[in-house]
């Protein structure tokens, strides 16, 4: 009976994503309490393969809709608890490698946003030792993990426009993945910032404007004003800092123009295909 039970949860769950996260949740918690009853919370020697792998589905299924809640607590809990399935050998549990790499790969982009770099790369590194992890090629190579290797390597380049350009365009893999973009282009926005305030005692507002991704000049002024930057006759004038003309100040400089240069000449570009 726990089962079936569970079976019919599985399938409400797979094939109603847009379901709200309570009912979800009620979905859920049914599920995981007839895995209580099955002794199978966890994988134990005595639970068959099918149950195993119903066990894991149930918090796939649960990791996913709390990504699309927004929710990292509840999405970090649901990976902890898959581990322990994931790790299993292959002649235990076969993976189904797509969900996996699906929520492997939402984990990597949530601990990119939250700029825990020391975590995404061990995170990686433990992916060799899966069962059908395959060589570090076939993880770049997977449409799941690819993505964010991809974007934490752009992010450590200053390569922002390809970041920009991977956000909005066909390379995202799915619905999930979209959760974090908003949170992605936050952050790019801030770095381009510091990079300008490093760069360039002022620019236009236009370019400011076309630099920060902005919809309008009245966003650039609100921003200016968070970051504390002056607005007068058509330009932003970044802090004056204290002058510093050490070798590493003008390497960081010259890093910043170029980083500058390559966004507003992406953001160029898009102007241009509008």
């Amino acid at each position: 009976m726990a089962e079936r039970a569970l079976t019919q949860l599985l399938s409400q769950l797979k094939h109603s994503p847009s379901m709200s996260y309570d009912d979800a949740n009620k979905l859920l918690s049914k599920a995981k309490l007839a895995l209580l009853r099955l002794h199978a919370l966890t994988p134990s020697p005595a639970a068959s393969p099918a149950l195993l792998a119903a066990a894991r589905e149930t918090y796939e299924q649960g990791a996913l809709f709390a990504i699309r809640a927004r929710n990292p607590d509840a999405f970090t809990r649901y990976v902890q608890q898959l581990q322990p399935f994931y790790e299993l050998p292959s002649a235990r549990l076969a993976p189904n490698l797509p969900e996996r790499n699906k929520v492997t790969g939402l984990g990597l982009l949530l601990l990119l946003t939250q700029g825990r770099y020391a975590e995404f790369h061990s995170e990686l590194e433990s992916l060799a030792n899966r069962d059908g992890g395959g060589t570090a090629g076939d993880v770049e190579g997977d449409r799941y993990l690819g993505y964010p290797i991809r974007l934490e390597r752009w992010l450590m380049e200053g390569s922002y426009d390809r970041v920009w350009k991977a956000m909005k365009s066909s390379e995202v893999p799915c619905d999930e993945y979209s959760v974090f973009s908003e949170i992605l282009k936050n952050q790019i926005r801030s770095e381009i910032a510091s990079s300008s305030e490093r760069a360039y005692p002022s620019l236009p507002i236009s370019s400011t404007k076309s630099l920060l991704f902005l919809d309008s000049e009245g966003e650039v002024i609100q921003f200016a004003e968070h970051r504390g930057w002056h607005v007068r006759d058509g330009h932003i004038y970044f802090p004056d800092e204290a002058a510093d003309a050490g070798e590493d100040a003008v390497q960081s400089k010259e890093m910043s123009q170029m980083v500058i240069e390559n966004t507003l000449g992406y953001a160029r570009e898009l102007e241009t295909i509008v």
